[in-house]
């Protein structure tokens, strides 16, 4: 039994969640359903990450604390989660002590072994993002995700000597080439590197900011996003009890691509200088986009988690998304191209297929023992089932879920939707065997989707 152990990003709790959130937890959700049915140990970890300028700047102005806030955005991820049945293992907030705790004691370790400083920094910086952004990052004066103004700023603040590890980090990508997956991600961290790698501001001072965890070390300066959000991937387990006990050498993280740099180049680097073991692989998804658009609550073009699942149901809102986007690719959304899967590959394929079988068995009914001879057909459908799986895993092996539903290449031929057992039970010879006359026409569809 192999221990699989998984982690989603967790979400910010500037706003509920929507689409994009529901995507990689449901990619997620897949992948741990589909370990747990091999027979693996598997722990599922997805939570909400709750400090920063951003909530208090919200919190505010509702008229609430940070915490109340976050309380309040964080239930609304559970539940979110609960509807849509995703089976995490555990749910993880920021606000936790079990997470303050690992924080603190990981930046004190690092600190006294001389790996952060106190320095002076000035850039441009977005209150979006949180984070600074170099010249060669800025897209026309603005922020490249929010496409807003940048202000500059200049403060002392506290620094994780990141640089130190850039040839490290180039060689462990090189000597690990499925460190990243899909390869064009890992391409994608090895351009950066490229370009002389700087120190991580870890810190903002409480005159500008005090809703944050304290650095253990001075108590004039709270951790700074990165280095309290990523540590909860480690946090969660790091007590080592029964449940979580020899998971974290086996951890995994699914991300989309807009988080690529601090999971592909902070994260590695934090790990490495505080004597953790890496993540096994770093899985990159791309965006969903709308109208054109990469999807995103600052740009307003947000598609609602149950927007969607109220009107068509929860189980064809988890297919549409595991099979329209090619992993690792961006895809676009739209509920016209919802309703058009839905109606190929689950209303024709499959609905068909079940039609087909329910009414030949109960047209046949029930037998103690198969006296048909095999036929070339059975034979066909025996050799289907055998290639479907052998695509599957590999599929699966890849967080490749289009593969997976989609089995062979070419249009209308999903695994799920297996057109070898469709044309086998529209055959005359399965309708002969059951001695019954076969229906005038083909079995109607089970139903078409209209929006």
């Amino acid at each position: 039994m192999s221990t699989f152990y998984l982690t989603t990003p967790i979400y910010y709790v500037n706003a509920r969640p929507h689409l994009g959130h529901a995507c990689t937890t449901i990619m997620a959700d897949a992948m741990c359903r589909y370990r747990r049915l091999r027979g693996d140990r598997v722990y599922f970890l997805t939570g909400t990450d709750e400090h920063g300028e951003r909530i208090a700047q919200v919190a505010a102005a509702a008229g609430k604390s940070p915490q109340a806030y976050a309380d309040e955005i964080a239930g609304a991820f559970r539940e979110t989660w609960r509807r849509l049945g995703i089976t995490n293992d555990d749910f993880i907030r920021t606000t936790e002590p079990r997470h303050r705790k690992v924080v603190q004691e990981v930046l004190q370790r690092l600190y006294d072994a001389g790996e952060i400083y106190f320095g002076e920094y000035g850039g441009w910086y977005c209150f979006g993002c949180e984070r600074f952004y170099t010249e060669k990052e800025i897209v026309d004066g603005k922020c490249p995700d929010h496409q807003t103004a940048l202000t500059f700023i200049k403060e002392k603040n506290y620094f994780f000597k990141m640089s130190k590890y850039q040839a490290w980090l180039i060689k462990h990508l090189e000597d690990n080439p499925d460190f990243i997956q899909p390869d064009r991600y890992r391409n994608e961290v090895l351009g950066f590197l490229r370009e002389p790698l700087q120190d991580l501001s870890i810190s903002r001072p409480t005159s500008r900011l005090e809703w944050g965890i304290p650095l253990p070390f001075d108590d004039k300066y709270v951790t700074y996003v990165w280095f309290d959000a990523l540590l909860n991937y480690y946090s969660a387990v790091a007590s080592g009890g029964e449940k979580t006990s020899g998971l974290w050498e086996h951890v995994e993280h699914l991300i989309g691509k807009d988080i690529l740099k601090p999971h592909g180049v902070y994260w590695p680097t934090m790990l490495k200088a505080a004597g953790i073991p890496l993540y096994r692989h770093l899985h990159v998804h791309g965006y969903w986009s709308l109208g054109g658009s990469k999807m995103s609550k600052s740009v307003g073009n947000v598609v609602e988690a149950f927007q969607l699942t109220d009107k068509y149901g929860h189980d064809a809102f988890r297919y549409f998304l595991l099979r329209e986007m090619n992993f690792g690719l961006d895809a676009s959304f739209s509920e016209e191209a919802f309703v058009d899967r839905l109606n190929a590959d689950l209303a024709n394929d499959l609905g068909n297929l079940a039609s087909r079988a329910s009414t030949l068995i109960a047209a046949a009914g029930p037998v103690a023992t198969v006296t048909a001879p095999v036929e070339a057909a059975d034979r066909e459908i025996a050799t289907a089932a055998a290639e479907a799986r052998a695509v599957i895993e590999q599929a699966m092996e890849e967080f490749a879920f289009q593969k997976a539903l989609g089995g062979r290449s070419g249009p209308g031929s999903s695994a799920c939707s297996a057109p070898s057992p469709t044309r086998w039970a529209s055959s005359a010879s399965c309708w002969s065997r059951s001695s019954r006359t076969r229906p005038g026409r083909s079995a109607r569809r089970s139903g078409r989707v209209a929006p």
